[in-house]
This record gives structure tokens, sequence and C-alpha cells, in this order.
């Protein structure tokens, strides 16, 4: 399979995600690392002004899902089968930049972890393990 640009990702997302068109954008892809944002919306808030954690860890699944994209190519039917995510602090009401790393790239499963920070601030709010199922056709 080719590799997917974060361009042809971005389409897919587009296309196969209608309902959040605009919203999670592919920055950067490159089969070791991809950067993903999500534009803020106040319908991401919780109670008590910060982000909420299902819009953190959806952005973190998404990016390591634009990851496998980037490394093997275009696999749809991957699937999370665990994620971890440690809240590290509270997140500013802005854009989320998320930035996923590959640490493992097996025959079945592809291991990564993801930074996930407010745009324009250098600590991260939170930290995220995230594994995935690769289906047998598309494993290297």
């Amino acid at each position: 399979m080719t590799p997917m640009t974060a361009d042809q990702i971005n389409a897919f997302f587009a296309e196969g995600f209608p309902g959040r068109t605009g919203a999670l954008v592919v920055e950067h892809a490159d089969a070791v690392s991809a950067r993903c944002r999500i534009r803020y919306d106040e319908s991401q808030l919780r109670p008590g002004g910060t982000l909420s954690g299902p819009t953190m860890m959806g952005l973190a699944d998404s990016a390591v899902y634009a990851l496998i994209f980037s490394a093997i190519g275009f696999s749809p039917l991957s699937v999370t089968t665990n994620l971890s995510i440690n809240f590290l602090r509270k997140p500013k009401p802005a854009d989320l930049i998320a930035e996923a790393r590959l640490l493992k790239r097996g025959k079945a499963l592809v291991v990564a972890d993801v930074l996930i920070r407010s745009d324009g601030e250098d600590a991260a709010c939170a930290h995220a393990v995230v594994t995935y199922s690769i289906p047998p056709a598309t494993t290297p």
C-alpha cells in the first residue's frame, strides 16, 4: 500500500466523517509522526470551563489513525484496541494540537504515544498511549 499524505488523509476524514468536517485538521504526517489540530468550539467545554476529556481522547485517537495511514497507507478498518490517557493540566479554551509518535509497528498492532497541548502553549495538557489493530490485508 502507498503511504498517504496529510492532504489525502484530510480528504478521507472529510468524506468518512462528514459531521467533523473542518474541526479536525491533519497538519503533518510522515510515517513516524503526525500532527493534528482540533479547532476550538464552545461545545467542547465541560463545567469549569475546561476542554472535555472526550475531546482530547478523540483527538489522540484521530492523530494515531492519521499516523497509521501515513505509515502503511489507506487502512480504514484499522481499529483502536487500547487508549490510555493521562490528563496533566487544564487546557486553555483554544485549538488543541496533538503530536503522535510511532513507538512500534508490528504485524498486527501499531503502538504510538500522543502529546496534546493548547495552541500557543509549550506544556502538554494530556499524554496518551494508543494501540491500533491493523487488518491482515494491510499488515507489513
